[in-house]
């Protein structure tokens, strides 16, 4: 169960490079237990090349063309292309790709340097430190995690595609791993708060000053640790966790609209507890966010709070995840997930089936059922 984690973290940079070009030295051109291949290509060169892909299937209530019958409709959710490269032990690399629905669009590209565990810069378009829920993504958490965006609003409701940012992060762990830090600087402008970038701000004669947005996260794990940049949304077993981050991010003028601007700010508290048992593991996840817009955009200024568990039996994992949000304009927003994973092989192979039920305080509630397909390679 723990074979897609190994693969996250080859594909996506968490491991050091020194540690991806010894398995590289150890390996031909050929997939190995944790899926993808590791090309070498000289001394301490390599490169590795995997793919993922979610599809899935999806009844909702009154989403059929008549507005009063439900839906049926199987989509593409996610397809992606994992490219990572390795010039020396210290210099490295990624390139992913994802189809937005309408073509291949550049996900990630970023350099990666490696001076030691403690000290890690990468430059580029990738994900800024924000909370865990984001950092797992689609792939790493429980059915798909937190993408209806309830709660967990970085990134993901507007901007940069599938909330990217173009920017640097220094990131590192210390404490044999156990205190986790990241920090960096970017153009910001990515989350949809608004309804103009920096371009459209400029075309559009508002005259704004280009302040960066500043991001941080600090974690903590008082049982085993979690090294590495991109969090895991559950192990699935495979580790004892107990957990706390917090993450922060501001921007002067992060706020641009046609006719005002102001500063965003924002901060989150996370918390995971998972236990390994005799027969599979038992978690518990909550997480409080706090979003300000400097009152200029009220509809995505408020608290958030989600909380969820999971008990893995075998080879089927049931969960239940509340959200929450509470904006200024007092229109609260709220879901109750209910679902089962079947964990074929980790993160590389499973189906999950999430019953949701979704409501504001202004509208009736509604309900759909997805069943959803995840494989990584």
């Amino acid at each position: 169960m723990q074979r897609g984690v190994k693969m996250r973290k080859r594909l996506h940079g968490r491991a050091s490079l020194a540690v991806a070009t010894v398995v590289a030295a150890g390996s031909l051109a050929s997939f190995n237990a944790n899926a993808g291949a590791t090309i070498p290509i000289g001394a301490d060169k390599s490169l590795t090349v995997g793919f993922g892909m979610r599809a899935s299937y999806t009844s909702a209530e009154d989403a059929a063309p008549n507005g009063s019958s439900r839906s049926n409709d199987f989509n593409l959710d996610s397809a992606r292309i994992f490219l990572g490269g390795s010039l020396s032990k210290n210099i490295g690399g990624m390139l992913n790709t994802e189809w937005d629905g309408d073509q291949i669009r550049i996900l990630d590209a970023a350099g990666q340097f490696s001076i030691s565990p403690e000290l890690n810069i990468w430059a580029g378009r990738l994900l800024s430190p924000s909370d865990r829920a984001n950092m797992a993504g689609p792939y790493y958490s429980l059915g798909g995690g937190y993408w209806a965006g309830v709660a967990s609003r970085y990134g993901y409701n507007g901007g940069i595609f599938r909330g990217r940012d173009d920017g640097v992060v220094a990131w590192g762990n210390a404490m044999d791993g156990k205190l986790g830090y990241s920090f960096g600087a970017f153009e910001g402008h990515t989350f949809g708060i608004g309804s103009l970038t920096q371009n459209q701000a400029k075309a559009a004669g508002r005259k704004v000053s280009d302040d960066l947005m500043y991001a941080g996260r600090v974690q903590y794990d008082f049982w085993d640790a979690e090294p590495g940049y991109y969090g895991t949304g559950n192990y699935l077993g495979g580790k004892d966790i107990l957990a706390i981050g917090l993450a922060a991010r501001t921007q002067k003028n992060g706020v641009l609209t046609a006719s005002r601007s102001g500063d965003y700010s924002s901060y989150n508290v996370d918390f995971l507890l998972e236990k390994k048992l005799p027969s599979g593991a038992f978690a518990v996840e909550a997480a409080f966010y706090d979003y300000d817009t400097d009152g200029v955009v009220l509809a995505e200024q408020g608290k958030a709070y989600s909380a969820g568990a999971s008990f893995l039996v075998g080879k089927f994992q049931p969960f239940l995840r509340y959200q929450k949000f509470s904006p200024d304009t007092n229109i609260d927003s709220k879901q109750t997930d209910v679902g089962v994973n079947y964990i074929i092989d980790g993160y590389n192979a499973q189906v999950s089936a999430v019953y949701s039920k979704s409501r504001t305080s202004i509208s009736k509630s509604s309900d759909k059922l997805v069943v959803a397909l995840q494989l990584q390679y």
